[in-house]
């Protein structure tokens, strides 16, 4: 028996005022102006008075817009947004640059000029093709979903829920989400990890750090500069959450 996922995982934020030092990550990223153009440097080419752009995983890019608001939108490679979002990239292009609300409507093929951006994330979500997944990695994605914040979860522990050998349900996950079981523990705990740090903003990040499966504090500021560019920090002081998908 199979059974539908929903399985885009999109992590939608507001910053104000950013500017952030050259980095990268391992998300797919569509940074969007709020308001007033704004300028990114990107794998060494500046790009001014710009109003977008989206990036592949792993590019260096910094941003500057210290008069305004982006909309920044966090997508995993391997989920089904993360995997369209890949067949729209020409041969060797790391990014695509949008220079006018035009471009940007007629790229997400919203229907209408619009910089608003749920109207962005539905004009993604409705691309999403209808995915239905093994039972067992139905059961695995719950079990996920229940349990992120335990910190002895192995492969193990995986393989004793679906009754397969570690190696066997490795590759069946990969083949059915494009991920890793690692990865999507990762991201899963970093969602939540993200959802916290800005609807909770009197909690500590050493709290928030141990209530979602890592062992520290060091180790979650690695993992969220590895996948999003920058430590917890940076984003709980100048951000807003928008949504979770």
């Amino acid at each position: 028996m199979k059974k539908q996922i929903n399985n885009p995982f999109i992590l939608a934020l507001k910053a104000h005022n950013l500017t952030v030092e050259i980095h990268h990550h391992s998300a797919y990223q569509i940074v969007l102006s709020n308001d007033n153009p704004f300028t990114s440097t990107i794998n060494g080419q500046l790009c001014e008075h710009i109003h977008g752009f989206l990036i592949k995983p792993h590019v260096p890019h910094y941003c500057v817009a210290e008069k305004g608001t982006l909309n920044v939108l966090n997508i995993e490679p391997y989920s089904t947004v993360g995997l369209e979002l890949s067949g729209r990239f020409n041969a060797n292009q790391d990014y695509i640059v949008f220079d006018s609300l035009s471009e940007t409507s007629a790229f997400f093929g919203t229907g209408e000029d619009t910089f608003d951006i749920y109207t962005i994330i539905h004009a993604l979500l409705a691309k999403l093709p209808t995915i239905r997944y093994d039972e067992r990695v139905s059961k695995i994605v719950e079990y996920i979903k229940a349990n992120y914040f335990q910190q002895d979860i192995s492969p193990q522990t995986f393989a004793d829920i679906v009754f397969l050998s570690p190696s066997r349900l490795a590759s069946l996950f990969k083949a059915q989400t494009g991920s890793s079981l690692s990865k999507y523990l990762l991201w899963t705990r970093l969602r939540q990890v993200i959802y916290l740090a800005l609807t909770e903003k009197d909690r500590s990040l050493t709290d928030i750090a141990y209530d979602t499966g890592f062992y520290d504090l060091p180790q979650l500021n690695k993992y969220m500069y590895e996948m999003f560019g920058m430590p917890p920090k940076a984003l709980k002081h100048n951000s807003d959450l928008i949504q979770v998908y």
